[in-house]
């Protein structure tokens, strides 16, 4: 099963059908998402997800509005009567939606219409690929949703498809806050749970990736400073350099992988550490 089938397998089972109110919000969300039409009289909706299909189906059912449902191949339809439902408008074969948002005094509401249009053509199929997506079929329900997201402080960006309009989000975080303000709880802990893997996978790589530059860096300078020592000894000067670099030089020829502050370590004399003088009175 996707992830995206989880959510909405987990959605479809929340108890919240008492409230005639958040029901009719939810099937106002489904009926403004990408996957609902007009033919003639009659509002269709498709979908191959189970999940989908049994949640449109009980709140049709709690609404006491009849409806026809259909398996055709490997899509359900449900075909019900047009809806006079507030704040909806019919325009040919598109389902607009047109209302002030105030979330202040209705959050559950803005709530269950956000849930209604994920569940009726939204998907997050991979949750190691931060993409969900909500597809519309006019840019004004797109708009509607996309504010009332804003108004729950969730970011969302918008793209026109073939036929159809995404409201997409790629943000780990804002994800995450969109699955929590749609219900899907247990989604959220997994998703955060990937998220967290994730991270410290890609933090573990970028500290590899900087200790392997930083001993790619020494080698290099390693094999630099021993060239230049051979250099100097086929050229009969070494014997000439000071004892202190001549102690270093030796050690370095001898310890081709030491970092400089392991070969200060090995001088008799090690760099680093406080020399105690005697005093005499």
């Amino acid at each position: 099963m996707s992830f995206s089938a989880e959510i909405k397998e987990e959605l479809s089972k929340i108890a919240n059908l008492s409230d005639k109110t958040c029901v009719k919000a939810e099937l106002i969300g489904y009926l403004i998402s990408n996957n609902t039409s007009i033919i003639k009289n009659k509002i269709k909706y498709t979908t191959e997800n189970e999940h989908n299909i049994n949640r449109f189906n009980k709140l049709l059912t709690n609404l006491n509005i009849d409806y026809k449902i259909e398996l055709q191949g490997k899509t359900y339809v449900i075909t019900l009567k047009k809806q006079e439902l507030e704040n909806l408008t019919y325009e040919e074969n598109l389902i607009k939606i047109k209302e002030e948002i105030n979330v202040k005094n209705n959050d559950k509401i803005y709530k269950s219409i956000v849930r209604g249009a994920f569940l009726g053509s939204g998907l997050l199929n991979n949750p190691n690929k931060y993409h969900l997506e909500i597809l519309f079929s006019c840019i004004e329900n797109l708009i509607y949703i996309s504010n009332i997201l804003k108004e729950f402080g969730i970011q969302s960006k918008k793209l026109k498809r073939k036929n159809s309009y995404s409201l997409y989000i790629k943000e780990a975080e804002e994800i995450s806050k969109l699955l929590a303000l749609i219900g899907a709880n247990r989604a959220v802990l997994k998703f955060e749970e990937i998220r967290v893997v994730r991270q410290t996978r890609s933090d573990i790589n970028r500290l590899i990736n900087c200790e392997t530059a930083n001993l790619n860096k020494t080698i290099n300078a390693s094999v630099e400073q021993i060239n230049a020592i051979k250099y100097i000894k086929k050229k009969r000067k070494f014997e000439e350099l000071p004892d202190n670099l001549k102690e270093i030089a030796k050690i370095r020829v001898s310890n081709p992988d030491a970092s400089l502050k392991e070969l200060g370590q090995m001088l008799q004399e090690p760099l680093g550490k406080s020399r105690s003088k005697s005093q005499t009175c």
